[in-house]
């Protein structure tokens, strides 16, 4: 499955590279006309994800018109209810997911409770080898390898992202993604420099989702092209 990306920012879709710079804007109802057609869209409110306020009301809009993933700023309980409660099929966490021993297990049990495991996607950014956090600004101690086998009870899947090249059209590291699905049963979704649809094709032929980003905003990979790897039909796999 390919899962176009919509990063909120001000309520604005926006492109960052390396999550920091800002490479292009675009309008929310450009990129749902854009993106008609595919199964699912993933949605992440970079102001939550900083701290710095929220695109609530772009979130709930999206969702009324797509099914989405969400994420961004998911540190509390309340805060997965309220996407949930906004629309989105499935929630994404990052942070909150790891306190300095490891697994934040607590919270990742209240959570798998409150909203149900199988709705809960563990994002596994990692730069260098190391998981970061924090809006990708902090690296922790532990590889995506590490941890990817103790969180499994807690989520139904794990999207990955390879902050190396995030943003930069440059390629991603398939190897990579090829030992995490190696190491995981569950749903596993790549992104972060995924530039050509050969780079699809290896993936999905490994059973790995694709995010993609920057590639299709730049008309770097086409819209149609990345469709026939998909049903037309809305699906909620």
């Amino acid at each position: 499955m390919i899962l176009p990306c919509i990063d909120l920012m001000d309520g604005k879709v926006v492109q960052l590279i390396q999550g920091r710079e800002k490479a292009l804007e675009r309008s929310t109802d450009e990129m749902l006309r854009s993106f008609a057609g595919f199964p699912q869209i993933q949605v992440i409110d970079l102001d939550a994800a900083m701290g710095r306020g929220s695109n609530d009301e772009a979130v709930e809009y999206i969702a009324r018109r797509s099914v989405i993933r969400a994420g961004g700023g998911v540190r509390t309980v309340e805060r997965a209810r309220q996407l949930v409660d906004q629309g989105a099929y499935r929630v994404i966490v990052g942070t909150a997911a790891f306190s300095g021993a490891g697994p934040n297990v607590p919270f990742l049990s209240e959570l798998a409770d409150a909203i149900g495991s199988e709705r809960l996607t563990i994002a596994l950014d990692s730069r260098g080898g190391r998981i970061v956090v924090k809006g990708w600004q902090e690296a922790t101690q532990w590889t995506a390898l590490e941890m990817i086998a103790r969180l499994e009870p807690y989520c139904s899947g794990f999207l990955c992202t390879y902050v190396d090249k995030e943003g930069m059209m440059q390629g991603t590291d398939i190897a990579w993604f090829e030992s995490l699905r190696r190491a995981t049963g569950h749903e596993l979704i790549a992104a972060g420099g995924i530039t050509t649809v050969d780079d699809v094709k290896t993936l999905t032929a490994h059973n790995i989702h694709c995010a993609i980003g920057m590639s299709i905003y730049t008309g770097r990979m086409a819209l149609d092209d990345l469709r026939k790897f998909n049903d037309v039909t809305p699906s909620r796999t």
